[in-house]
């Protein structure tokens, strides 16, 4: 039994998380750790709502509130559309509990005493007419890397690089379009440049990261690192806990990665044993950390949080950043700033789950941007998760209902049956191989394919002439064809829980492990009249620039 600790980036609360944020990063990780429990694995996966960042203040000023009332409102949305999907967080949580404060300023002081926090003056862009430092985000210009006229003062969308607010070309203050002047301000820094050769062991001593993490991460070292500032001129945030600083607060980028840690020491504090966070994160622990994220978010978790966990020392590096590319839409990024988003809750009152989960699945941008178009996924639902797994499924329990009303005894095995039966094994072994390596759309790929070749062996075996000549060879074939059905049952469960469940549960099989998915089902289980697992769906449309325009219709199916 393995110990995993699986920690998931934190959404902004600003705005409703889409399908992107779930393509990016949520579902992956709710299947990986799904999977993990599956094998009896011990794992703590981690996330919650990054309620500190300058999009929230950006979105309180254009709405004429308080942060707070912002970061809770989403906070309340997206835990509630998590639920709704299935995402079976540990504890999703938030940056503004006292927990989390508490634990952020106890590692800042742990870094001031360790020597990797200073003080120095800078020059900040600060805005005449709003007359104030200006944060990152309230910072729009040109990016100096790709070109690109709308780039946020942290971070370009575009090309992903990471930003000053005083590279920008022509910047202008997102509040009032004046174009803001450099001032004097005095700031905490972290000694990021003091620890650049560690990271660079620490990278190579990770050569199995996906290449496009491994490709980001050595561009960003080879360019060299420089300290970066930890505090900012803003009112909403952590306060430094340090004498004569009341009027800054601790930087998101700084405070929010800490989350990974706080939330751990408040799961234990809920479970009520304090000291349980320990057994996945001190140093000498053989928990495996897994991050999952955008990769926008690459050089946070591959550069920067392992500098601060190594300037704090004692506590566990992550071992694998699962990065996946973006999921766009109509050819752009999906943004909620920039107004091209799905929102997750409004396709789930739609869509069921399960369908939501298998789209995203089999079109992961595991390894490159993928582009989400509302005909691909009538196509995918309708020809995979109908057609190939539904109807193989409905098409063997129905036959068996029908016929035997029962799971039949498995007798003589011929070389097709035999055969059937490696194409599960290996199927299975592939799929526990790739998930072991978090890789999703490969696998949910597998898995269909599988259900595609227990149609072909039903059709090749004839069950329905079989019945007429043969009894006995026909149980034998149907106890085979259930065995590929809870095959797939058991695979599914990290994927789609509640059609694995509908399964598993259709054959008398609960409870179940990895290790339990070749075991024979249960002879003599008596079978009930089961209905299809999912139903075609019709997207009838014009055209449609925004998901609130579609004339949505389920259809039924007319034969199986």
């Amino acid at each position: 039994m393995k110990k995993i600790f699986i920690g998931v980036a934190w959404p902004y609360a600003n705005g409703p998380i889409h399908l992107g944020h779930i393509a990016g990063c949520y579902l992956g990780a709710d299947i990986f750790a799904r999977f993990h429990r599956l094998k009896g694995d011990r794992v703590l996966m981690v996330s919650g709502s990054d309620q500190h960042g300058t999009p929230i203040t950006v979105t309180a000023d254009r709405e004429g509130v308080k942060p707070s009332v912002i970061a809770e409102r989403y906070h309340e949305i997206n835990s509630r559309a998590l639920v709704d999907l299935g995402i079976e967080f540990d504890l999703f949580t938030k940056t503004s509990t006292e927990g989390h404060k508490r634990e952020v300023q106890d590692f800042f002081l742990k870094l001031l005493e360790n020597g990797y926090i200073y003080e120095k003056e800078t020059v900040q862009l600060y805005c005449p007419h709003c007359k104030k430092f200006l944060p990152d985000r309230y910072i729009q210009g040109i990016c100096p890397h790709c070109g690109y006229e709308e780039a946020r003062g942290d971070q370009c969308d575009n090309c992903g690089k990471i930003l000053d607010p005083m590279e920008l070309k022509n910047p202008v203050c997102q509040l009032c379009g004046t174009t803001p002047e450099p001032r004097t301000t005095k700031h905490m820094f972290f000694r990021l440049s003091a620890l650049e050769e560690q990271l660079i062991k620490y990278v190579e001593e990770r050569p199995y990261w996906r290449s496009s993490v491994k490709n980001f991460t050595y561009n960003w070292l080879k360019s060299g690192l420089r300290d970066r500032a930890v505090t900012r001129d803003i009112k909403w945030g952590i306060e430094v806990p340090v004498e004569g600083w009341e009027d800054k607060r601790l930087y998101v980028w700084f405070e929010a990665v800490m989350g990974y840690l706080s939330a751990s020491v408040a799961y234990s504090e809920m479970k009520g044993d304090p000291k349980l966070w320990k057994e996945y994160w001190d140093e000498g622990m053989d928990a495996e950390h897994y991050y999952f994220l955008g990769k926008d978010n690459i050089p946070f978790h591959t550069i920067l949080w392992p500098a601060m966990l190594m300037a704090h020392g004692g506590l566990k590096l992550p071992d694998n950043v699962v990065a996946n590319q973006y999921l766009r839409y109509g050819g752009e990024q999906f943004s909620k700033s920039r107004g091209v988003s799905i929102e997750a809750g409004e396709v789930l009152k739609k869509f069921s789950p399960d369908q939501i989960r298998y789209y995203l699945a089999a079109s992961m941008p595991e390894n490159r941007d993928t582009d989400f178009t509302w005909e691909d996924f009538e196509r995918k639902i309708n020809t995979e998760l109908v057609n190939a797994l539904g109807n193989y499924v409905h098409r063997v329990l129905t036959f068996t209902y029908n016929n035997f009303g029962e799971i039949p005894a498995r007798g003589n095995l011929s070389e097709e049956d035999e055969e059937a039966l490696q194409v599960l094994k290996k199927t299975l072994d592939r799929v526990e191989n790739n998930l072991e390596k978090a890789s999703i759309k490969d696998t949910i790929a597998d898995i269909i394919e599988l259900a595609r070749f227990g149609n072909n062996y039903m059709s090749r075996t004839a069950p329905w002439s079989l019945i007429k000549e043969d009894r006995g060879r026909c149980g034998t074939v149907l106890n085979v064809n259930i065995a590929i059905v809870k095959g797939l049952g058991v695979m599914l469960a990290p994927f789609l829980p509640s059609t694995s469940k509908k399964i598993l549960t259709g054959i008398g099989e609960r409870d179940l492990r990895w290790d339990e998915a070749m075991v024979v089902p249960g002879t003599g289980f008596k079978l009930k009249k089961t209905e299809p697992l999912f139903h075609k769906v019709r997207i009838e449309k014009e055209s449609f620039p925004e998901f609130e325009r579609l004339n949505l219709r389920s259809g039924d199916v007319i034969s199986v």
